[in-house]
């Protein structure tokens, strides 16, 4: 059975991207475009990985990354933060959110499937 991969990025193209990629390389995935969204599609998909952009509207994917790490049936998936934010301390903030791995945007590919084998 193929690991399950929900995306939770806003951006139409970059998700597009992720969930291609993914699928290509055998993954089942969830596309999500809105982080509120996001919770409720982990808990009915119920992903090996969640791969979540931190800049997102509505909620901060720093504050997803939380809820899901507080969540008794979410906090074991591990969660893969693609972002913009490349900052000083940026990396650091988002793995003390909680996210497994940490990969700034503009990701390639080799790079972004390494870290997403590494994780499910």
């Amino acid at each position: 059975m193929a690991k399950r991969i929900l995306v939770v990025e806003d951006n139409d193209l970059n998700r597009k991207l992720f969930c291609d990629v993914l699928v290509a390389n055998g993954f089942a995935v969830q596309p999500v475009a809105d982080g509120l969204d996001a919770l409720d599609q982990a808990r009915s998909f119920i992903p090996n990985l969640i791969i979540m952009d931190i800049q997102l509207p509505n909620i901060s994917g720093l504050d997803l990354i939380g809820q899901i790490k507080r969540d008794s049936s979410l906090r074991a998936i591990p969660v893969l933060a693609v972002t913009a934010y490349a900052g000083k301390g940026d990396e650091e903030r988002i793995r003390e959110a909680g996210a497994e791995g940490y990969l700034a945007k503009p990701v390639s590919i080799g790079p972004f499937m390494a870290a997403v084998k590494s994780l499910v």
